[in-house]
């Protein structure tokens, strides 16, 4: 004879597939920001300058530039790369913007004063879930929405090529971050093309320096170390 279940029991089996149902999907869903970080690319990185889009300047290199953001070659970015660790792989990620501001003063070749803002809270990578990462969770742009870097020495940029070339320059400055300031020094590459003057180079980044930290939520594991990456265009 077969055994007939009390509806209670049903009842029972009917909410115990309901519950495990609703934890697959509740797992599902917490999975989701870590499969599309894994399946990121590298980011957007800030290249140095292509050297093979220079050509002679007509212009000197005394005067106050100021920092263009029209697109194109060569044009102003600054971001960052570090390397990260996520479940099964590790990649190298960068992020980057268009979002700078500022100015240097050069008389008789000598740079004498400059300072570059960065607008931190439209840094883009190739993941909306990582650009939320990084912007909210570890560089808390709501509370630190700018970054700077202040030229503290005088730079000689006499011998800088007029040829379209570029010349390399040792930089010291005040670097601004997270709302930690620390002196650094980094070669920049120079260079004269037309009517601009193109500056870039990559920074040596200590997250500890800046009090800059992973929360334990988010999945990748980032590298202490990494480079702050900058490429500027100026103009008179």
């Amino acid at each position: 004879m077969k055994e007939v279940q009390a509806p209670s029991d049903r009842k029972k089996k009917l909410l115990m597939v309901i519950v495990a149902g609703i934890a697959v999907l509740a797992v599902l869903i917490a999975m989701i920001p870590l499969l599309l970080n894994m399946f990121g690319g590298g980011g957007v990185k800030t290249e140095g300058i292509d050297t093979d889009r220079l050509k002679p300047a007509d212009t000197d290199i005394n005067g106050v530039w100021k920092i263009q953001k029209r697109p194109g070659v060569n044009a102003t970015s600054v971001g960052f790369t570090f390397d990260e660790v996520l479940p099964g792989e590790a990649k190298t990620t960068s992020g980057s913007t268009t979002g700078v501001e500022g100015e240097v003063h050069i008389e008789s070749g000598v740079l004498q004063s400059g300072e570059i803002v960065v607008d931190m809270t439209n840094l883009t990578t190739d993941s909306d879930v990582r650009d939320n990462n990084v912007r909210r969770k570890i560089l808390h742009t709501d509370q630190y929405p700018t970054s700077s870097f202040t030229i503290t020495e005088p730079i000689d940029l006499s011998k800088v090529p007029s040829d379209g070339s570029a010349g390399t320059v040792n930089v010291v400055g005040d670097l601004t971050i997270h709302g930690e300031t620390n002196r650094v020094t980094a070669p920049f590459d120079v260079a004269l093309s037309g009517s601009h003057l193109i500056v870039a180079g990559d920074v040596p980044f200590d997250r500890a320096d800046y009090g800059v930290e992973t929360p334990e939520f988010v999945a990748a594991k980032i590298a202490e170390s990494g480079l702050l990456n900058i490429r500027l265009n100026m103009t008179k």
